[in-house]
């Protein structure tokens, strides 16, 4: 019966396709902003080495498995588990796997919209030489200013949500897979013009030694976490996009292979993001350890001080844009899915109301950071604190511990292997050894620290 099941909202038209889709999906600001902050606040080299282990033996695992779930199931992810869960003669209540994902999917855009609102008016300031020869101070005045502003943030609010829901419209073909078949070549196109910009400021082997030579001194248990979190958020899993992309995978596509080859894509962008912004920040004599100000503070202040910085400049936002938006694409896929199986909707219907609904918790965002700034959730958290927190270090690792555990213990192996088709034993007993033991014990490794934070901020 499974293999005959058919996705009402169409295939992908090729593996290619989904590779690109599930790329864009996995590419996005947690690549080319979180990532290098991050490695800049936990030593470089150390914390990039940690990262690319996370990808290999906790990532890809579960990815397989989300992917693998969605092509057997070829439904929105709560319809998926609930049919897979029947078919394997589980509780029906494995559904709400596929529902914390779609919540997972749809609380992080409410939030994402925001900053991709920043990175959208950031094009704009840096196109019209706003930061040209700006001081530091100035720059970060700029910056506090513009936050501060609730009617500014919600106008770029808004126009990044009409962009992104535009797409999710046109649905699988004529929407999802035409935007990242262009969007994700144009990105990497734009990467590789920094990097050659960063290899002519005369520091590109400073930032190749500092993302390259790991110094394990400078690590930390919470270092470790860090790199180990950033690996799961940075493919997107846990969140639904990749069993809902996953659901429209051919049926001749490998799954193993697609799956290293979007896990290997996702790494080499926030590699060559590294590669891009950590010469321009040596050679402006800049601090690496900015943590989330680098992107909006320190890099235009670099921009501004450089021959060309205004192109340049221009050019790295505009990359950050269209990382954000095919990520934003992916977010909201699944809650659309669902309205389409199940309440009749079209999919322009289906996808106003969620966006409707997106745009309007990011307005908790967006007040976070001006007329409610002062407002905090346990005693230490914003709103868009909470928000980041609940979402990145509780819902996507607890889902990510989920996919394994059903796909691994409770889905029959004759159904796993089956729908993964490796074509050797060998390769699937390796995948069931990760998925089962390594990839669990990491990621309630990540809980646990999670639990540890909560106790603070709650103390």
């Amino acid at each position: 019966m499974a293999r005959r099941r058919k996705s009402i909202h169409g295939e992908w038209s090729s593996r290619w396709a989904f590779i690109l889709a599930a790329s864009g999906s996995a590419v996005g600001l947690g690549n080319i902003w979180k990532f290098p902050y991050l490695a800049g606040d936990n030593g470089g080299g150390a914390f990039v080495l940690i990262y690319l282990i996370s990808v290999a033996v906790v990532g890809i695992p579960i990815m397989m498995a989300e992917v693998m779930l969605g092509r057997r199931g070829r439904q929105s992810p709560i319809n998926t588990m609930r049919t897979l869960a029947a078919e394997e003669g589980l509780s029906r209540h494995w559904k709400w796997l596929g529902g914390a994902g779609v919540a997972a999917g749809f609380l992080i855009l409410s939030y994402y919209s925001i900053i991709a609102g920043w990175t959208l008016a950031y094009v704009f300031h840096t196109g019209s030489g706003t930061f040209t020869g700006a001081s530091a101070e100035a720059v970060s005045t700029a910056f506090n200013d513009f936050v501060a502003d609730p009617e500014r943030l919600l106008a770029w609010h808004t126009i990044f949500m009409v962009m992104t829901m535009v797409v999710v419209s046109r649905g699988v073909r004529s929407g999802l897979e035409q935007a990242v078949r262009y969007l994700m070549p144009v990105l990497v196109l734009l990467l590789l013009l920094l990097v050659g910009y960063a290899m002519n400021t005369g520091f590109f082997i400073e930032g190749l030694k500092f993302l390259f030579s790991p110094d394990f001194s400078k690590i930390t248990g919470w270092g470790i976490l860090a790199a180990m979190g950033q690996a799961f958020f940075s493919l997107s899993l846990g969140m639904g996009a990749i069993m809902v992309y996953g659901s429209y995978l051919p049926r001749r596509a490998s799954i193993a292979r697609s799956s290293i080859n979007v896990a290997i894509a996702d790494t080499s962008v926030a590699i060559l993001a590294g590669i891009a912004i950590f010469p321009i920040i040596f050679a402006n004599g800049l601090n690496p350890g900015q943590g989330v100000g680098l992107v909006f503070k320190t890099l235009p202040l670099a921009f501004g001080q450089m021959p060309g910085g205004v192109f340049f400049g221009t050019l790295f936002f505009v990359l950050l844009l269209f990382a954000a938006w095919t990520s934003g694409i992916s977010l909201v896929e699944p809650a659309v899915a669902w309205l389409v199986e199940n309440r009749g909707m079209t999919r322009v219907k289906a996808s106003v109301l969620v966006g409707a609904a997106t745009w309007l918790l990011g307005l908790g965002t967006l007040f976070s950071f001006n007329i409610w700034s002062d407002y905090t959730l346990f005693g230490k958290m914003t709103f868009f604190d909470a928000l980041d927190f609940l979402t990145a270090n509780i819902m996507l690792p607890a889902g990510g511990l989920l996919i394994a555990v059903f796909a691994g213990w409770l889905m029959s192996r004759k159904a796993s292997m089956q729908e993964l088709a490796i074509g050797n034993d060998a390769g699937y007993r390796a995948w069931q050894f990760l998925v089962r033991y390594i990839t669990p014990l990491a990621v309630i490794a990540v809980l646990l620290h999670v639990t540890g934070v909560m106790k603070w901020i709650t103390a």
